[in-house]
């Protein structure tokens, strides 16, 4: 198991679902914290609301490109590339890292009980999510660690 691993099972252990953990991720990658934000960031555990909808890996990833490419200011101005960031994610997420699961949901990754993640599944997931999203901010010129 690698360091992102490990990680991943500490935060897990601490209680904090998959989104907000790419979110302590992103910031301890950028030297910082926000409290605020890990917050929020739970309302994406489980799919959007507990709701079994769209993972909360795929969301919780949507917000961390966020993150790094969309406006945050009034003097801000979104990155060209965010857009077709998120679309990278999005195409990736579906094709490569649910293809197996048959969609792109909670329910349809850990089945019809949605009250707790697979550890399995969604270690796997969360893993294989956080290094893409390290590919992609990579690769459209964003340094993860500003």
């Amino acid at each position: 198991m690698d360091d992102i691993g490990l990680r991943l099972i500490q935060l897990a252990g601490k209680g904090y679902c998959c989104s907000q953990m790419l979110a302590i991720l992103a910031l301890e990658a950028q030297g910082r914290g926000n409290p605020d934000l890990v917050r929020a960031m739970a309302g994406l555990c489980m799919g959007a609301g507990n709701s079994g909808g769209v993972c909360g890996v795929f969301t919780g990833a949507a917000c961390v490109l966020a993150l790094y490419g969309a406006k945050g200011a009034d003097l801000e101005k979104e990155a060209d590339k965010f857009p077709l960031m998120l679309a990278e994610l999005s195409e990736w997420f579906e094709q490569s890292a649910c293809a197996s699961f048959g969609g792109t949901s909670c329910t349809d990754i850990i089945g019809e009980d949605t009250r707790r993640p697979d550890p399995d599944r969604c270690g796997r997931l969360l893993v294989d999510t956080w290094g893409r999203i390290l590919e992609i901010l990579v690769e459209n010129g964003f340094d993860p660690s500003i």
